[in-house]
């Protein structure tokens, strides 16, 4: 029971942090927000859910997934959009490229903080 706490929680942590990066990159007052920003957030989000969390790559997945569907869903339904050209084709290579960004958040999170606490596995102490 516990460990399914564990996991609604880290995947509602990391939907609430692709939420919040997903408004901050289509609300942001008077249009677009650097790309540089956005990486940014994407980074730190799934890095910081990776170094606390046991289950890196389900955290990095769920951080990651707002930011493309949010595109999607405005190119679906025609909505103006920060992305240009607002193609499924751009929509695409966004989603590759922050999912790619995602995953190396949490891959250097989840190798810290194995480094940091001297364990080969998340589930072992070194107590």
């Amino acid at each position: 029971m516990k460990n399914r706490v564990a996991t609604a929680s880290a995947w509602g942590l990391s939907l609430l942090a692709s939420l919040l990066i997903s408004g901050v990159d289509n609300l942001a007052y008077g249009g677009e927000v650097s790309p540089i920003v956005i990486v940014a957030l994407i980074l730190a989000a799934s890095f910081a859910l990776a170094y606390f969390r046991d289950r890196p790559w389900t955290t990095a997945i769920a951080v990651w997934i707002c930011i493309p569907l949010t595109h999607f869903a405005k190119h679906i339904a025609s909505l103006a959009d920060t992305l240009q050209p607002n193609t499924y084709r751009s929509i695409a290579l966004l989603a590759g490229f922050t999912l790619v960004v995602s995953l190396a958040g949490s891959g250097v999170g989840t190798a810290l903080r194995h480094w940091t606490s001297g364990s080969s596995h998340p589930s072992r102490s070194t107590q």
